[in-house]
């Protein structure tokens, strides 16, 4: 496979291209970047550095991967980001390195779909086969992990966390961590169950499900308090890979989780 770069696209000379890549027309590619073979770079499209961008991504026009963050205490010291392979960088979906007060890096596995006009702020971590729908940001220092959903028009208070196979609904606001396996969902988010059908199709067995739709019960809806929820947990249902994990990420929360229940039509909010 030959390198493809467009007359009109400008490639730094400091720029690592490696076999098949494509540079569409107009397309930007700064300096201290590597892009791994088979990615595409469309028309429009900028990657800045420093920046390793993995194989067979795609960058669709207008879509800004690697520029500095939009933080008021970067200074230009050297930070970085990393992406994995087959990511999806829709239209003018943006991505920033990370700051050196936060660790210098932002972070993206394989697999990612990012929707029209998404974002991704700096030392974010985002794992694999996540999807994030159109305009789906993230504040600083937030961590994604795999599966999960970020649903159109939602934020993600900086440092929250969302868990693996977790569904963020449309026009959520996450100012505390979203659950694992759990459907959160509303500008004063609530849990609405367990994202089951998500689960179903990623392959989760009738009898796992079963069990953490018993630990979901526990946690979020019995009268329980986390420390008695995550003591009858570890009790009843440490068997289960899936729930022992569920757990860990609650016992390892730092801003807490959300496990509120959504109101009852005619209920006053607190």
């Amino acid at each position: 496979m030959t390198t493809e770069i467009h007359p009109t696209a400008i490639v730094d000379p400091g720029a690592r291209l490696d076999d098949g890549v494509v540079v569409g027309p107009y397309a930007i590619i700064g300096p201290e970047v590597e892009i791994g073979a088979g990615t595409r770079i469309e028309a429009g499209g900028q990657v800045q550095g420093p920046s390793r961008i993995g194989r067979e991504n795609r960058i669709f026009p207008y879509a800004c991967v690697g520029f500095e963050p939009q933080d008021l205490k970067f200074g230009g010291e050297e930070t970085r980001l990393e992406v994995g392979d087959r990511n999806q960088f829709r239209e003018h979906c943006t991505v920033h390195r990370g700051t050196g007060r936060g660790g210098g890096l932002t972070t993206i596995g394989d697999d990612n779909l990012f929707m029209v006009f998404t974002h991704v702020a700096h030392d974010c971590h985002v794992g694999n086969r996540t999807v994030f729908s159109n305009n789906g940001t993230l504040a600083g220092h937030v961590v994604i992990e795999d599966d999960a959903t970020v649903g159109a028009f939602s934020a993600v208070h900086q440092f929250c966390r969302v868990g693996r196979h977790a569904y963020i609904g449309g026009y959520s606001v996450i100012t505390r961590d979203a659950l694992p396996f759990v459907k959160t969902v509303g500008g004063k988010p609530a849990c609405y169950g367990l994202n089951r059908v998500g689960l179903e199709r990623k392959g989760f067995s009738p009898e796992v499900l079963e069990r953490l739709e018993a630990a979901y019960r526990i946690l979020v809806r019995s009268k329980l308090n986390t420390s008695q929820a995550l003591e009858r947990l570890g009790t009843e249902l440490s068997d289960e890979a899936e729930v022992r994990y569920l757990a860990e990420f609650v016992a390892g929360s730092q801003r807490g989780v959300i496990k509120e229940l959504p109101r009852r039509p005619g209920q006053r909010g607190g």
